[in-house]
């Protein structure tokens, strides 16, 4: 295993989703709901994305980063931004032992008609450019386009939210949704060492969600739902 870096250790103790359960946010969800929050300084109501300073890790050592303890093999994070010049024009990708290398152009992320931000597909290289060497790590780093912050004069290019996995192997293919095995033996033990198992709070504050959430279905309105169905 390669050297570790200098990264710092996550903020939070990571936490734990149930069994059955997936964190795994569409496109616009990841954009217009988490990274949008994120920038406007509001709570989540789950926090399950970790703040990392993204580009001084090894792609190897991001999966101890995790908020999320699990077997899928895909991780997220936000990530500050750091620009390798003072113009800011370009962003500083290179780690420790190799950097980040885009690959294809980026890609719209739409809410309905309406562009709301922009996806970045890198690649992992080991070494330093241009003869590095290329690995199946990928990373999909997601930035805001959101013209009515842009009106408020409130910055989006601080920070950006980014899905990390390997393409080949046993982690998700391209991206694709990944479900790990369920290892009963597993479960029991992490319960008895940490008793935490991360879901959203019916008891949450409903004054935390603002009006551009409201296209995304609330867990208080899930339990009314589900509640109705049972009864």
């Amino acid at each position: 295993m390669p050297a570790s870096s200098s990264a710092a250790a996550p903020t939070h103790a990571a936490a734990l989703l149930a069994p059955g359960f997936r964190f795994h946010p569409t496109d616009e969800e990841l954009v217009s709901y988490y990274l949008r929050r994120r920038v406007c300084g509001r709570a989540l109501r789950v926090d399950a994305i970790a703040e990392v300073e993204l580009y001084k890790c090894e792609p190897w050592e991001l999966p101890g980063l995790s908020r999320l303890r699990s077997r899928d093999l895909e991780w997220y994070f936000f990530s500050p931004l750091d620009r390798k010049y003072s113009s800011r024009s370009r962003t500083n990708r290179a780690t420790a032992q190799g950097y980040w290398k885009t690959t294809g152009k980026d890609r719209d992320v739409s809410c309905g008609a309406r562009v709301v931000g922009m996806k970045k597909t890198l690649v992992y290289h080991s070494g330093r450019a241009p003869r590095g060497t290329r690995t199946n790590w990928v990373m999909h780093e997601y930035r805001l386009e959101d013209s009515q912050l842009a009106k408020a004069g409130i910055p989006q290019d601080a920070y950006v939210v980014c899905r990390v996995f390997q393409k080949n192997g046993a982690g998700p293919q391209n991206g694709a949704q990944y479900g790990a095995p369920f290892v009963e033996e597993e479960w029991e033990e992490q319960e008895i060492a940490n008793g935490v198992v991360l879901m959203p709070d019916a008891e949450d504050d409903d004054d935390a969600v603002d009006a551009h959430d409201q296209e995304y279905l609330e867990f208080n309105d899930l339990l009314q739902v589900t509640s109705r169905l049972s009864s």
